[in-house]
C-alpha cells in the first residue's frame, strides 16, 4: 500500500456580492465554459473537478454559495469544514469591493476556523475584460490583501478564461500547504480497498461483523 498514490478532499467556498461572477468563474474551471444569461443562485450548489498536484489527486468541492442578503443564513452549513475560501468582486463594481470585509467577517465567525489568522483565503478581481468600466485599481485591491495578512490576489476573467486555471490551482496548493504546516491530514483514501485473506473467507460465513 506504500506505492499508492494519496488522495484528498478539498472543500473551497466562494464568497461575494451577488453578480460578481462567482457561479460563472465556478463554470469556467470546472467546465470550461462561459454564459451570458445571469441567473441568481438559490442557496447553495457546488461542482467537483480532480486536480494533480505533486503526488497527490486532490478532489476541489467548490462551493457557490448564494450572494443575496436574504440567504446568508444558509450559511453555516456550507461554511463547516471549508478548507480554502476565495473572495470575489467585480473590478467594475466599488460596491461589490466595499463588502469584501463584511464576507471575510462573516465567513470567519460561521466557519470557526481552528486558525483564523492563517485560515488560507484567496481574493479574485472578476471581469478584467471590461477594463474600460473599471473602478477598483489592482493597486487597491492589492492594499486591501496587504491589511489581511497577504492574502493572494488574481485578477481574472470568466468569459475570457483568463487566469482562472491559475487561480484555482494555486487555492488548492496554499489550502494544502497551510493544512500541511498544521500537521492535520485531509481525509486520504486509497484508490483501492483491499481485504486481507482472512477477512475475505470471514465475509462468506453466516456470522454478522458489522
Amino acid at each position: 500500500m506504500s506505492g499508492t498514490r494519496k488522495k484528498a478532499l478539498l472543500k473551497v467556498i466562494i464568497l461575494g456580492d451577488s453578480g460578481v461572477g462567482k457561479t460563472s468563474l465556478m463554470n469556467q474551471y470546472v467546465n470550461r465554459r462561459f454564459s451570458n444569461q445571469y441567473k441568481a443562485t438559490i442557496g447553495a450548489d457546488f461542482l467537483t473537478r480532480d486536480v494533480q498536484i505533486d503526488d497527490r489527486t486532490v478532489t476541489l468541492q467548490i462551493w457557490d454559495t448564494a450572494g443575496q442578503e436574504r440567504f446568508q443564513s444558509l450559511g453555516v452549513a456550507f461554511y463547516r469544514g471549508a478548507d480554502c475560501c476565495v473572495l470575489a468582486f467585480d473590478v467594475t463594481n466599488a460596491a461589490s469591493f466595499k463588502s469584501l470585509d463584511s464576507w471575510r467577517d462573516e465567513f470567519l465567525i460561521q466557519a470557526s476556523p481552528r486558525d483564523p489568522d492563517h485560515f488560507p483565503f484567496v481574493l479574485l478581481g472578476n471581469k478584467v475584460d471590461l477594463e474600460s468600466q473599471r473602478a477598483v485599481s489592482s493597486k487597491r485591491a492589492q492594499s486591501w490583501c496587504q491589511s489581511k495578512g497577504n492574502i493572494p490576489y488574481y485578477e481574472v476573467s470568466a468569459k475570457e478564461a483568463l487566469n482562472v486555471e491559475a487561480a484555482f490551482l494555486a487555492i488548492a496548493r496554499d489550502a494544502l500547504a497551510r493544512e500541511s504546516q498544521e500537521s492535520n491530514d485531509f481525509p486520504e483514501f486509497p484508490d483501492q480497498i483491499r481485504l486481507n485473506p482472512n477477512q475475505q473467507s470471514n465475509s462468506s460465513g453466516s456470522g454478522c461483523n458489522c
